[in-house]
């Protein structure tokens, strides 16, 4: 059987057995390239495992349909040496799963084309979604360009729910309606506004709501007048939908029932805000409606598509038989049932935090770590402390949203970024020469981008680089465009400065820019939030990681620098790493004190049970599951939660807890406040592996150093470093040419068959069973 991982930032983990033996695969596919990487049992040593890497452009229609797809054939000729014809239907009987993390979803929204859908709202809500939460980003802004909403159209549904009686009433619990077991009224309203009469402060039916409040039901949808403007819609060609009720959070019932009858109208689509995030707040659960309604539509296509490459057996997805898994938004595997827009945001970089994460933590050290991922368009970064940095509430593209999502900063600089000289700046995007044409030196008559910046200055060698450019798809890069192009850019320069600069100094004025633009969000994420930068550990990886990691982290005050074997396909590598999650979530409303304690933990361990027995359907056993509790805590009478994981030691402690994340977030705590519980929130976590082994730590204190000389260099190449200049004899070393231990000083270049990684004078690199360990001097 294999196993394969694929992402669009696309991953492909597969596990494949061919006669006998039992192969993993791993394909990612960024903005510019797709790299398929799989390593299976030496058949004639069985202790060794080989490694295959393909790399491919992520776009060429004149070549192929879809680059994961693409990938997986080229992998299995090789694996299986059998011809495959391009575009055929690939069997499946020998691959066990595939891992898939993609940007299709991320960029639909951000070139807003995601698909049509219209807005199903309670009536007088109309505009709320354009109203918005009145934030001002930009205050001082005087063409201020609001987004507009991802929605076409707009429906008012005649429905009406409201809780019984007011969030601020200091007697709260005293005055609320009580239920019973069943859900039946035992006491009545007792607060202001009651009058005396009925079980709250006007007409209505009251029901207990899924958070315990008290709900009172002003007005039920009329099937006929939905089913007539549903029809309407239908008619105009829509046929995906987001329906946004009041209060829905907690009485979910009308979005149901307008849902089914959309479903039996025909919409292939129909996001309903309760059942895709059942939290309060009104507005960040229509607009992520919304966006669901938006991005899904567009996703399934592409999945549809990518399955149309395979076997019918895939799509089933059988526990038992071949299947899909995805990666998420927060860093965890889900099934095709699970999968959706909403969840797809941040799929294509979350498989790189993941494998930083698990390949550079030492939970004994706890040095907290960076990664950098500097890849095609834009770099991410995150930062990792023992646990993945979540964020609950998120703005991309001028759209907020409520999702869970690893905390990644993105900056549009990476190895495709435009270099301009305008108004006396050297610039370093944000536009992005993307795979098609690509930059100068990918011989489509592409803008000059990073890659030729690095290229003309000696740091990618063409002889060491896969050619795969130009029209027929097996030329090398092409050194000759950039530097004309960079020669026509340097006489514009120096015409307009005093004194002139050399291309050399020109060329690596860009990088500097490029390098700056990195470290923005890197500082946002520590300096910003009252963290060291220079107290933690620079983990890089992606496609042009490498030759940025050094004089970045120089930059940043960082003395040691991780770079994985796999660095350039680290979001693949991850994939194959990750963990399949199931998580539950149930909105609450309750007061965290002495006397409603006892009912929050058993809410807590009716869904623990319940996600339990949904991973072990999914194949887990009790042994492999670990378990995560949570609390969304505010204090009364603010409107800021925080998503609470109490620590385990022998109790869960949620108050201690939430008092630490509160302080650790603001700065102070309100002691006099009474704690609101807002969700409850169980996430399940069916491992991958047990143990990843000794840390790079570890190894690192118990290694033999063997420093290499130069001359045992590959070649020498020509290359310019600041302050030194063009170092015209620079080595040139094959990363699968050294050994466990060896130790090389810089000025170097360490190449592989994805990346390159350049070690600039000062530095020094000792070579591990699966990183590289660079410290600067």
């Amino acid at each position: 059987m294999y196993p394969i991982a694929q992402s669009e930032y696309a991953l492909i983990e597969e596990e494949l057995s061919v006669m006998s033996m039992r192969m993993k695969s791993s394909l990612s596919s960024f903005n510019l390239f797709t790299i398929s990487s799989r390593s299976y049992p030496d058949p004639d040593h069985p202790n060794n495992r080989k490694e295959i890497v393909v790399k491919l452009l992520s776009q060429d229609p004149g070549n192929y349909n879809d680059a994961p797809t693409e990938g997986i054939r080229r992998v299995l000729e090789i694996v299986t040496g059998e011809k495959i014809p391009r575009n055929s239907i690939l069997e499946t009987e020998k691959i066990d799963y595939i891992r898939l993390s993609t940007t299709v979803a991320t960029n639909a929204l951000l070139e807003r084309k995601g698909h049509k859908h219209a807005l199903l709202i309670t009536r007088g809500f109309k505009d709320v979604l354009l109203i918005g939460n009145q934030s001002r980003p930009k205050i001082f802004d005087l063409n201020i360009r609001r987004p507009p909403p991802l929605y076409s159209t707009v429906v008012e549904v005649d429905e009406r729910v409201t809780l019984v009686g007011y969030t601020s009433d200091p007697q709260a619990e005293q005055h609320a309606v009580q239920f019973d077991q069943e859900g039946k009224v035992t006491k009545p309203y007792s607060g202001k506004g009651w009058d005396g009469e009925g079980n709250a402060e006007g007409p209505g039916t009251i029901v207990r709501g899924i958070s315990g409040e008290a709900v009172r039901i002003l007005k039920r949808p009329d099937g006929d007048v939905i089913r007539q403007d549903l029809q309407k819609l239908y008619e105009d060609g829509y046929r995906s939908l987001a329906i946004v009720f009041a209060h829905s959070y907690t009485f979910p019932e009308h979005e149901r029932v307008v849902g089914e009858l959309a479903r039996s109208i025909g919409f292939t689509h129909v996001s309903e805000s309760a059942q895709l995030l059942p939290m309060i707040k009104m507005v960040p659960r229509g607009v992520s409606s919304t966006a669901d309604a938006y991005l899904t539509p567009i996703l399934r296509d592409y999945l549809d598509g990518f399955f149309r490459g395979f076997d019918s057996k895939l799509q089933a997805g059988h526990v038992s038989g071949p299947r899909v898994e995805f990666m998420g938004s927060d860093g965890g595997l889900v099934d095709l049932n699970n999968f959706s827009g909403l969840k797809s945001i941040l799929s294509g970089p979350a498989g790189g935090v993941v494998g930083y994460a698990l390949t550079s933590w030492d939970a004994k050290k706890k040095i907290p770590i960076i990664g950098l991922d500097v890849g095609g368009t834009s770099t991410d970064v995150s930062r990792f402390d023992g646990r993945y940095e979540v964020v609950y509430e998120t703005t991309t593209a001028g759209v907020t949203i409520q999702s869970p999502q690893l905390d990644i900063n993105t900056v549009a600089a990476g190895g495709g970024s435009c270099l301009t000289f305008r108004n006396g700046l050297f610039l370093a995007g944000p536009e992005s020469a993307g795979a098609q044409p690509g930059p100068a030196c990918y011989r489509k008559g592409g803008p000059l981008a990073v890659t030729d910046a690095n290229l003309t200055l000696g740091r990618l060698i063409p002889d060491y680089f896969p050619k795969i450019f130009g029209k027929s798809e097996k030329e090398p890069l092409d050194v000759a465009a950039s530097r004309v192009a960079f020669q026509r850019l340097a006489e514009e320069i120096n015409a307009s400065h005093d004194g002139e600069l050399s291309l050399d100094e020109i060329v690596y004025g860009f990088i500097k820019v490029a390098n700056e633009t990195m470290c923005r969000p890197i500082r946002a994420l520590t300096e910003a939030r009252g963290y060291a930068t220079s107290k933690h550990i620079l983990a890089s990886f992606g496609g042009a990681g490498g030759q940025h990691a050094c004089e970045i982290a120089s930059l940043l005050g960082i003395k040691t620098i991780l770079i994985h074997r796999y660095s350039s396909i680290l979001s693949a590598y991850g994939l194959a790493l990750a963990d399949r999650v199931y998580e539950l979530q149930e909105p609450c409303s309750t007061f965290y004190n002495v006397n409603n304690k006892a009912s929050l933990i058993e809410r807590l361990d009716k869904l623990t049970n319940d996600v339990t027995i949904e991973l072990k359907k999914q194949g887990f056993d009790s042994k492999r599951i670990h378990v995560e509790r949570m609390l969304n805590m505010r204090f009364e009478g603010t409107d800021t939660a925080l998503m609470i994981l109490a620590e385990l030691d022998g109790r869960e402690d949620f108050e201690a807890a939430f008092y630490k994340a509160y302080k650790s977030e603001f700065g102070f705590v309100l002691d006099t406040k009474s704690i609101i519980v807002d969700d409850i929130k169980v996430r399940g976590i069916g491992k991958t592996f047990d143990d990843l082994g000794e840390s790079v730590y570890t190894e690192v204190d118990n290694l033999s150093v063997n420093p290499v000389d130069k001359s045992k260099a590959d070649s020498t190449y020509s290359v310019y470093f600041e302050h030194v200049g063009r170092v015209n004899d620079t080595p040139v070393f094959l990363l699968d040419g050294l050994s466990v231990g060896d130790s090389l000083e810089g000025p170097a270049m360490i190449i592989d068959q994805t990346q390159t990684i350049v070690l600039v004078p000062g530095a020094r690199a000792l070579l591990t069973s699966k990183h590289l360990y660079i410290t600067l001097h």
